[in-house]
């Protein structure tokens, strides 16, 4: 078993939290809401309005999301499915839990950012918890929308 931040479009009620659910890709358990302990560069890039934890640590924001625990199957799935290692990185991160807003300590888990970004990017509106029909405008276009390149 592995602890996994989710902080885009996995998180519940974001158009890929299904994909957790689903018992054919493993199993993955909610355990916690939490926040980055470092600030990072979240951002909404390209096109299909993706959001991106840019590995750029001390820029940026403290990161809201969820952890969530999941099995070998199901961290092999989110490996394919976040394109990793190319377009993202699994990584450790140091996060603080929280309950009701209030920190309840601190714990490692894996994330899923990148290195492999546009430098543009940095100069991009950085948010500090990620909404896929948030005021930013910027709806995420689902894989089965997207048009081939």
């Amino acid at each position: 078993m592995a602890l996994v931040f989710v902080y885009g479009t996995l998180k519940k009620q974001q158009p890929n939290h299904f994909r957790l659910l689903d018992r054919s890709n493993g199993r993955a358990e909610f355990i916690t809401d939490a926040r980055t302990v470092e600030r990072f560069p979240l951002v909404i890039a390209t096109k299909y309005n993706i959001p991106f934890l840019l590995n750029a640590p001390g820029t940026g924001n403290q990161v809201y999301g969820e952890i969530c625990e999941v099995d070998e199957k199901m961290l092999k799935f989110l490996d394919w499915f976040e394109g990793c290692p190319k377009m993202y990185q699994r990584r450790p991160i140091q996060l603080e839990m929280l309950k009701e807003g209030e920190s309840r300590g601190l714990l490692e888990a894996f994330v899923y950012s990148t290195e492999t970004y546009e430098p543009d990017w940095l100069q991009n509106t950085m948010y500090d918890n990620y909404d896929s029909k948030g005021d930013h405008g910027r709806e995420y276009v689902k894989r089965e929308d997207r048009t081939p390149e």
